[in-house]
Formats: C-alpha cells, structure tokens, sequence
C-alpha cells in the first residue's frame, strides 16, 4: 500500500488515538488573557514559545539569588474532581509553592504549571488553570509558562493532576532562617482552612462520617465538599511587607507534618519552641475532624495547620509592631510563644 492509498483510505490520526492538538491550542487561546493578568517588571515573553523569558534586572535585583519551589495539591484533587469544583485547586497549587519560597526570605518572581489529563477538557482545564493566575495575581508573581499533557490510557476519564513550579529572587546576603535566638517571638497567621495537606485522612473521616460531599457541611455554610476545598491562604504580600520592616528572623509554612514538624526545620541546632496552646481557637473544622475520627491532639498536630498556616518567629522588641502590622495588612495573629533553649517543640495547655 502507497502512502497515497494509507491517505485516501482515511489513515490513523494523532486525534484518533486520543490527543487533540487543536483542544490544546484552543486551551492556549482561552487561557491567554489570565496569564496577562499576572504581568510584573520582569516577564519578557510569556505564553507561546519553547520557553519564557525573565529579566531579573528589570524586576530590581543588583545581586540576585534565585531560589526555587515544587509542588502539588495531593488528594484533595479527588475531591475537585468528584465534585466538579475545580476552580480553587489552581489557588492552592500556586499558594503551597509560593509560600515555601518566602520562607526562605525569596520574593516570587514567576510561576509554570504542569496539567495532565487522560482527555483534554477545555473548560475544565481553562478554569484550573484561571485559578492558577488568580493565585499568581494575588502573589505577585507571573504566570509565564506550562505544559498541558494530554496522555490517553494514563488517567480515568475526567481526573487530571497538577504540579506547579516557582522560582523568586533575593538580594545575597538576605536569606531566612538568619538570626533566630532565645526569646523570638512566634507570632501564628490564621490559614483559611485545611488547605492542601493532610487529604488522605481527611477523605478517610468523610467515610467513616457517612456524608457526601454535597451533603450540608457539619460546621458551616455550603457543602461538604465546597468547605473542604477553600483555598490555601497566600501569605506572600504580608509577610514580604514584614520582612522588609525588619525584626524577623524566620518564617515556618505549616504543611504536611503541622506544627510539630515544620517549625523546628527553621530552628538552629540547640533551640526549640514553646508553643501555647491555648492562644488560639482550633477552627470548626478540625474540631468535626477530631470527633469524627477520635483523633488524638498530638495526631492532629503533626498532621493538619490545626488553623495556624504560617508562623513568623522575630525579635521580642519588634513583635508588637509587626503584630499589627500583619493584623492592618488583613491576617488574624495569634502570639504562639518564644523560641527556648533545648531542641524540640514543647506544647503547652490544650487545644482539643
């Protein structure tokens, strides 16, 4: 058979088996607009080519270091994906990137998204990828690439996975941890929620409980499933505001692990934490969450942010100032404790 029998006779197609370039373009088309919301100083070339160009000199950097950052959303996908509420999950994708990045004292400069799919959706898709820019807006950082992979025999019909990747800059010499010492206060930002940790057990606790996911929500508003996939908080404007007024020495992003495993990766050797529990409310959530599943407090520690997502450790002389100043910029502060001598994170009083 001739190359002109194969054509004549209707040869297989790229789409055929199961790609469809032209979904992917139109996705690029619809997604253009979002994107371009998220400009900055900096972005030289944003969506559309082999890669993306950023001028970090343009952006105001003299002697820059550039720090890095990926991550995902875990299992609270699923959630998304069996209820159809997907709009969030590009926020909390760009959120658990971003935050870990200021934490090391990094302004967030841009941002790429990976999304794969077993079949391209292009509404479904369009609006991931428009909570992606959401996020970046409300970091300050540009979306300027991606990669949509359409892979066939992959993935279930109608499930999908995100990763994302940030990269943000600092002057030399300016990096975090620096500083910390007996006596800095920590000072604990409220989170929005659960946000994107700890959803294997969550999904565990909606079994045991007997609800759906449309099923009214226990301790609010709405659905089951909707609460569940508030947005991770996004820290990164506040929390820049507070480094540049000076007198902070760390910064703790609660994820995976909670308080008990994230904040002593920014203690130096030698020094701990007293935390009180007591000085503030556990959220409904982990409270229906606790009951639900009998959770011990010690469990839900190392777990879940228990509603502290981001804890800011300073100087004693400058904790009041930055308290109020993080309180004036919109976040709820809770003063959480002192760092101490002895290694190791000590609880104090009960929170369950």
């Amino acid at each position: 058979m001739t190359k002109g029998d194969a054509a004549g006779k209707g040869g297989l197609t790229y789409a055929e088996a199961g790609v469809d370039i032209d979904a992917g373009n139109a996705l690029v088309d619809r997604i253009k607009p979002a994107a371009k919301r998220t400009n900055r100083s900096g972005v030289m070339s944003g969506l559309g080519g082999f890669g993306a160009l950023f001028d970090l000199k343009d952006a105001g950097y003299s002697d820059p270091i550039l720090v890095g950052a990926t991550d995902g959303v875990g299992t609270k996908l699923r959630i998304a994906i069996d209820t159809g509420h997907v709009d969030g999950v590009g926020i909390d994708l760009v959120a658990m990137c971003v935050n870990d990045l200021v934490c090391q004292g990094a302004e967030p400069l841009f941002f790429l998204d990976y999304f794969a799919t077993g079949k391209l959706e292009t509404e479904t898709a369009a609006r991931i990828i428009e909570g992606i820019a959401e996020g970046c807006v409300r970091s300050g950082c540009a979306l300027i690439g991606g990669e949509t992979a359409e892979m066939p025999g992959m993935y279930p019909e109608g499930d999908f996975d995100l990763a994302g990747f940030a990269v943000g800059a600092m002057e030399r010499g300016t990096a975090l941890p620096a500083g910390v010492q007996e006596g800095d206060v920590l000072l604990g930002l409220a989170s929005d929620g659960v946000h994107s940790n700890g959803f294997s057990l969550v999904r565990k606790l909606v079994e045991v409980s007997g609800l759906g996911w449309e099923a009214d929500c226990p301790w609010g508003d709405g659905s089951l499933g909707a609460a569940l996939l508030t947005p991770t908080r996004l820290y990164v404007r506040q929390v820049l505001a507070a480094i540049r007024s000076g007198g902070v020495h760390a910064l703790a992003h609660i994820t995976g692990g909670g308080l008990t495993e994230n904040l002593p990766r920014v203690l130096p050797d030698g020094l701990g934490a007293d935390v009180d529990l007591s000085a503030w409310d556990l959220p409904p959530v982990f409270e229906w969450m606790a009951a639900t599943g009998s959770i011990a407090e010690s469990e839900m520690l190392k777990t879940f942010n228990c509603g502290v997502g981001m804890v800011v450790i300073c100087a004693a002389d400058q904790a009041a100032s930055l308290e109020a100043q993080l309180v004036a910029e919109g976040e709820a502060v809770c003063r959480l404790g002192r760092v101490t001598v002895g290694e190791g994170i000590r609880y104090e009083g009960r929170l369950l």
